[in-house]
């Protein structure tokens, strides 16, 4: 077995830079990733000519100067604006919620018009303090948005009924009062122009880490235990310590990739099926987040699925039940201070990229006491 100061679950984003911290500090880091390839769950593949997001499409936005110009040490990005499609029975409507949208439910073409219907639609939802997604959707947009935008693909998206759910989830999504169509309210965005693998592996470059994949840490979890002094572990924080208080609840994915002998198949990169009715929640249209003009076009159908242990987790389900079980696994973690948990699986959250990157490099500065002169900055406060 190689020889390392750090022993790193996982070779997905949090793994990676952590890795790469920890061996500009001049330590010896040896990753252990059960799948058969780096980068996790924002692995992408060539296929067709074409980066193929093989997880779900991943936009990097943030607005955290930093862990821009860090990323950027690794990959030269693509600038890519976010502007998804709802289809819902067949009208599309822009997203998120702005002057685009709505027009093309009610005719407006002004703020006012616009806020005048809000405000109606919504005023009956606004009497009391949101308890539930339902109750917040209501208390933002009123039900003809909620039934046509939200509704069907929340529950397609969760399993659940939306007054299941908690408030937060909705949060997300953005209303504007300008003709404004970009997902995300953050300055820096953008897609690695060479795929988000090649900026992971950019990240494992450096002889002080090695990296060793189709390796289940958890199929010799007392051998490493004895062996390492030192553990970062970015799996599921349930399935470490043998699901001792039960299971977390998350949500699975399927996806159905094909490609296509036509040069476009609906002219954005991304369209959610927003209806119940429909199985899958959205098409990725993967050439147009480099906006890469060919011949052919790949495409995935996403489904969302209830998780079991034979499935990849994608997102965590962070209601009342599952934040109580949580915290039970938490406090055993503080118990155990020989490893460190991290990332969406090891923290139990729903992080975006810049968030993993970000605690990452917290992580490093907090246990390698500084960081290399040839690394950024990072405050501890966003």
């Amino acid at each position: 077995m190689v020889e390392a100061d750090y022993l790193v679950v996982g070779a997905g984003l949090f793994g990676a830079v952590f890795a790469r911290e920890a061996a500009r500090a001049g330590k010896k880091v040896l990753i252990l990733e059960k799948r058969a390839h780096i980068a996790g769950n924002i692995y992408t593949k060539e296929i067709a000519g074409i980066e193929v997001h093989q997880y779900g499409a991943h936009i990097f936005h943030t607005k955290n100067q930093a862990v821009w110009r860090y990323v950027n040490q690794f990959a030269d990005f693509l600038p890519f604006i976010n502007s998804p499609i709802a289809n819902y029975y067949g009208k599309l409507y822009p997203l998120p919620f702005n002057m685009h949208t709505f027009h093309a439910l009610w005719g407006v073409t002004s703020p006012e018009e616009a806020k005048v219907i809000i405000q109606a639609e919504t005023a009956p939802y606004r009497v009391k303090k949101p308890t539930n997604l339902e109750e917040q959707a209501l208390s933002m947009v009123g039900p003809e948005i909620y039934q046509k935008l939200i509704k069907g693909y929340t529950k397609k998206q969760w399993g659940k009924e939306p007054n299941e759910l908690p408030s937060f989830i909705i949060k997300r999504i953005p209303l504007r009062w300008t003709f404004d169509n970009n997902y995300f309210n953050d300055p820096f965005q953008g897609i690695p122009k060479a795929g988000y693998t090649n900026m992971v592996a950019r990240l494992l470059n450096h002889p002080n880490i090695t990296v060793q994949t189709n390796t289940d840490f958890l199929s010799k979890k007392a051998n490493y235990l004895s062996q390492f002094k030192k553990i970062i572990y970015t799996g599921m924080i349930d399935e470490f310590f043998d699901y001792e208080f039960g299971a977390l609840e998350y949500r699975s994915l399927r996806f159905e990739t094909k490609v296509l002998q036509q040069a476009d198949f609906q002219g954005n990169a991304v369209i959610n099926y927003t209806d119940q009715e429909t199985p899958f929640t959205r098409i990725i249209e993967h050439k147009h987040f480099a906006k890469k003009e060919s011949s052919q076009t790949v495409i995935t159908k996403e489904y969302p699925e209830p998780w079991d242990r034979t499935k990849e987790p994608f997102y965590p389900i962070n209601d009342k039940r599952n934040q109580a079980r949580y915290k039970k696994y938490a406090e055993k973690a503080r118990a155990l201070p020989q490893v460190h948990f991290g990332g969406r699986l090891g923290s139990y959250q729903y992080l975006d990229m810049d968030q993993v990157i970000y605690q990452a490099l917290i992580l490093a500065k907090h246990e390698l006491h500084f960081l290399q002169e040839t690394s950024l900055e990072v405050a501890d406060k966003r």
